[in-house]
């Protein structure tokens, strides 16, 4: 019998055990788009798997929390909860897009909006 293939041996991890049981992140204003970025190295042996992985990835640039959930193959909800206690402990720090700092742009969006009005 062949051993199990990676992704197996992590779907045995159920996600609640990842978050430590919780659903909702520490912070609100994580959505999928945050960019996340790593602020210093860690103690390896006080994280957890998931979260070595997630300072390892964002150490090179940053990221979006849709793309951490993905290069982990984790629910975007699980990557939420574990970037937000990231982010509390002091190790990865969001960036702020121009949409969070300014909102977006009208003219942009009635652009979008005449030009899907002219679709019709």
């Amino acid at each position: 019998m062949s051993p199990p293939r990676r992704r197996d041996r992590e779907a045995l991890v159920r996600p609640y055990l990842i978050t430590g049981g919780r659903a909702h992140p520490t912070r609100n204003t994580l959505d999928l788009t945050t960019l996340i970025q790593a602020t210093r190295h860690a103690d390896p042996s006080l994280l957890s798997p998931e979260q070595r992985r997630t300072l390892r990835l964002c150490s090179g640039g940053s990221l979006s929390i849709a793309e951490i959930a993905a290069h982990l193959e984790l629910p975007a909800s699980v990557t939420r909860v574990m970037v937000a206690d990231l982010v509390d402990q002091g190790h990865l720090a969001t960036l702020s897009t121009e949409w969070q700092q300014h909102g977006p742009d009208r003219e942009l969006l009635q652009e979008v909006l005449d030009g899907l009005r002219a679709l019709r």
